[in-house]
């Protein structure tokens, strides 16, 4: 069983019509109502968390039954509490996988997971947008064509400011003519980490379900078996400890 916890700040859905008319139940519902159908075999729990809840929902008992947590976030990036960044962060490096969906490429965790700005060109314009599968043999693309159509999105334009993806399994091009790398994997720590571009709020691209099926390939592929919860810990190892005796030396070492 993987536990997934779907975090969305829910606050474009609470103060746009148009977004709430589109997502009734939150963007994070329709993400979690989307993965629920794909899982025909049971293999998830699902749950959910949102930016006004106490410890914006991720306390310390939540994150610590994760296994990969997904992250919508645009509106309200600075009011994620840092400690609960802190938190997220250590998880994430103990094994917990992390999926960032879209606007989340300017979320604190995602910023300093990657240690770059994580900058990018964008334009508002409901354009037609091509995500190509450059990675075909990748679990994450696995049951998707050789590209994804999607009619209005938001765009997204290269120069990323990201750490050179360790795989990448999606580019995009949109109408406009810009390119962008829409689908990327790293590991910190313990943990791996899948950024997926599609999700602008105000269009129901959640609804998609071949978007749906890159989101849950990408939970199977970020479930990481075991974890490693010493991974900060820094721990002397005296001489009587040694895995092998240390012959005593005379004179001074230097």
């Amino acid at each position: 069983m993987t536990r997934v916890t779907i975090w969305n700040e829910n606050v474009h859905e609470r103060k746009n019509e148009l977004v709430g008319k589109l997502y009734p139940e939150g963007i994070h519902g329709a993400i979690e109502a989307g993965l629920s159908k794909l899982d025909s075999g049971k293999s998830l729990s699902l749950g959910t968390a949102t930016l006004e809840m106490p410890e914006h929902g991720l306390t310390e008992k939540v994150l610590a039954g994760t296994d990969v947590l997904i992250w919508w976030g645009h509106r309200a990036h600075g009011e994620v509490q840092d400690a609960i960044v802190d938190r997220v962060q250590q998880r994430v490096l103990e094994g917990m996988g992390l999926i960032v969906l879209h606007s989340g490429h300017f979320s604190k965790i995602f910023r300093r997971l990657m240690g770059t700005p994580c900058a990018l060109k964008w334009r508002e314009a409901g354009e037609r947008e091509r995500l190509w599968v450059v990675n075909p043999g990748h679990p994450i693309a696995e049951g998707i064509g050789p590209r994804i159509e999607l009619e209005n999105t938001e765009m997204y334009g290269e120069p990323f400011s990201i750490p050179e993806p360790e795989e990448q399994v999606f580019i995009s091009w949109f109408e406009g003519g810009e390119v962008f790398r829409s689908g990327n994997c790293w590991h910190r720590g313990n943990g791996k980490i899948f950024y997926f571009r599609p999700g602008h709020e105000t269009y129901p691209i959640y609804y998609n379900e071949e978007v749906l099926k890159v989101i849950f390939n990408a939970v199977k592929w970020a479930h990481r078996q075991g974890s490693w919860p010493e991974i900060a810990k820094a721990e002397n190892v005296p001489v009587d400890k040694a895995p092998e005796p240390i012959k005593a030396r005379g004179g001074s070492v230097h």
